[in-house]
């Protein structure tokens, strides 16, 4: 399955309808008083929409990448005007006033902060406007913030949910190899110093409620942090045996029993992910175990594009996990 014209289409068809769609909305937001109580278009106007900040974030990233690889789409036209309407300065400002509130310092830490950081790399990419600009002053704020988290983060966070570590570090460096060479290094000794001992991992996924594979987002990590040799060597005591297709979990779709569960819906998300790492951890190794990662990544795929749109549960955020998969 490759990204063509027709399915850039339909996921920015998705994506144009949740960005701005104001409710349903689950707020990550801490009250210190009865005039916090706002909705979220007041608290958050450029992210507002999509159920949720972080998934309103990736949207967004979504529908910038589809109109920069396929300009020519019936929707790029309708991407960049509501994106001229968003990204502008007083909607920045607001945003990072919210940050600067004391009960806000772990807001959508680190899973928004990793996103945040990739739209602004994307948005810089489209040289025919503004947007990157506009989104600095944001993305430079929750850089200094991954900063000082890193610093007192004494363990990773495994987790297959919002929480991991390990997701937020791959979607950061990107931005900071161009951005901010100390956060990049940070990352990078970061992730080597508490990886760099792990062997034989167990998989023991995945969890009812996870979105992302703990063992095979930590080893996309670490291909990211580590020159190839270095990479293809620890890779090889992570996980021995995926040319004898094991751990047997890493090669077999979750099933997922209702789409209107949220929680449960993550599932699809799941399999998304793991086909992003499969394919992005294939072109790093070779023969046999290269053959078997593109295998696992199609038999994900296969089991997660037709539940892209459907219920708004997965609606609102799972394109962007495909879009993931299909540009690795």
């Amino acid at each position: 399955m490759k990204l063509d014209q027709r399915i850039a289409s339909q996921f920015a068809r998705i994506a144009l309808g949740h960005v701005t769609k104001d409710y349903p909305h689950k707020l990550d937001h801490v009250l210190a008083g009865d005039e916090d109580l706002l909705p979220p278009r007041v608290l958050h106007p450029m992210f507002f929409g999509s159920f949720d900040w972080h998934s309103c974030v990736h949207g967004w990233w979504t529908l910038l990448t589809l109109r920069r690889q396929f300009p020519h789409i019936f929707e790029a036209k309708a991407i960049a005007e509501l994106a001229d309407q968003t990204f502008v300065p007083g909607k920045v400002a607001t945003e990072l006033a919210y940050l600067q509130r004391p009960s806000s310092t772990g807001f959508e830490r680190p899973y928004g902060w990793g996103w945040l950081l990739h739209l602004h790399l994307e948005a810089v990419r489209h040289e025919d406007r503004m947007w990157g600009l506009e989104l600095e002053p944001l993305a430079r704020a929750l850089a200094e913030r991954l900063h000082g988290y890193l610093a007192k983060l004494t363990y990773p966070i495994r987790v297959g949910t919002h929480f991991n570590t390990s997701f937020a570090l791959i979607l950061a460096l990107e931005w900071a190899d161009k951005f901010d060479p100390s956060l990049a290094r940070a990352i990078r000794l970061w992730a080597i110093e508490k990886f760099c001992g792990d062997r034989d991992c167990q998989a023991w996924e995945p969890g009812g409620d996870e979105f992302l594979s703990t063992a095979l987002t930590e080893a996309l990590c670490m291909s990211r942090v580590l020159p190839d040799e270095e990479f293809a060597t620890w890779f090889r005591g992570f996980l021995p045996r995926i040319a004898d297709r094991e751990p047997a979990t890493l090669f077999v779709p979750a099933s997922v029993s209702d789409r209107s569960d949220g929680k449960i819906a993550h599932l699809d998300g799941l399999n998304l992910s793991r086909a992003w790492a499969w394919r992005s951890l294939g072109s790093k190794l070779s023969g046999g175990e290269a053959a078997v990662a593109r295998e696992a990544a199609d038999r994900h795929l296969d089991a997660a594009l037709p539940h892209v749109s459907g219920d708004y549960m997965g609606e609102h955020w799972l394109a962007s996990f495909a879009l993931l998969a299909l540009m690795a």
